[in-house]
């Protein structure tokens, strides 16, 4: 018995001891910063603790290499970066990106304490339509640019949030999925541009009558303040999971915002990529 015993407490400590977590994350990563190598420059940018899912997945990520020679595939100036795109990494010139992902998606973790300020981390992921949890992409995320916005934007976003709000409601109401399967149905298909419109236009009067029921969110004080003085993308708050900002490297972000893009689809004309991903420790 007394043997039993101690291997008990010896299994107990190995395990207690482990450097590993779920995931393939180590214990020891969980206090350090990320800093992403471009070939523009360094960005340093921390994941919160409070949206552990998609911070254990991008550090399983990072341990695996998997963002070093990814591309920045969608650039708007004044908005954000983004990558994350595996396809990217081979893409000819020409290619279209955006659609490249792991085979699973991380549950979205929004916390009103984090919001789209200039510099915020978010994930990517499908619209509310086919993704009424707004779960988040496995590996595609940007890098919100934009700088200092007027009351009266900031008021415009505000409104755009109870809108996304009240549509996400309404598509996730067990009501409306026959309606939703028809949109989805007809988004895929050709030549039916007529009755899509239709379809789409009672989903949009069924979203203003929720909207006009529903206690308006608003944007806080001290989130608006900030928006008004560094900037950010408020019209994404309560919708997509922030998980990270930026401590050093804006200016990297800006440069990359900067370059010449594609119209169609907001490639940059002259690839930017990612040489390496690497962990750092926390100052």
């Amino acid at each position: 018995m007394k043997r039993f015993i101690s291997m008990i407490i010896v299994l107990f400590a190995l395990y207690g001891c482990n450097p590993w977590i779920a995931d393939g994350v180590r214990k020891r990563d969980l206090k350090r910063d990320v800093e992403l190598v471009t070939d523009k420059g360094s960005i340093i940018f921390r994941l919160y603790d409070e949206t552990p899912l998609h911070r254990n997945n991008f550090l399983k990520l990072v341990n695996q290499s998997f963002y070093d020679s990814i591309i920045f595939h969608r650039v708007i100036n004044n908005f954000l970066i983004q990558t994350g795109d595996p396809e990217s990494k081979n893409a000819l010139a020409d290619a279209s990106l955006g659609n490249g992902e792991l085979p699973y998606v991380v549950p979205a973790e929004i916390n009103t304490k984090y919001f789209h300020k200039r510099g915020a981390v978010n994930a990517a992921r499908t619209g509310d339509l086919e993704n009424p949890d707004q779960a988040s992409s496995s590996t595609q995320f940007t890098f919100i640019q934009r700088k200092a916005m007027t009351d009266s934007m900031i008021n415009v976003s505000e409104r755009r949030i109870n809108y996304y709000l009240a549509y996400n409601k309404v598509v996730r109401n067990p009501a409306n999925q026959n309606l939703v399967r028809k949109i989805r149905e007809l988004s895929s298909a050709e030549n039916n541009k007529d009755s899509l419109s239709i379809f789409e236009s009672k989903l949009n009067e069924m979203t203003k009558a929720e909207m006009a029921e529903m206690v308006p969110y608003r944007i806080p004080v001290e989130q608006r303040q900030v928006y008004k003085t560094i900037g950010g993308s408020p019209h994404l708050d309560q919708n997509y999971t922030v998980f990270g900002e930026v401590m050093k490297g804006m200016d990297v972000v800006d440069q990359i915002a900067g370059v010449e893009t594609r119209k169609a689809d907001d490639r940059p004309i002259k690839d930017v990529r990612i040489i390496k991903v690497q962990l750092i420790k926390r100052k």
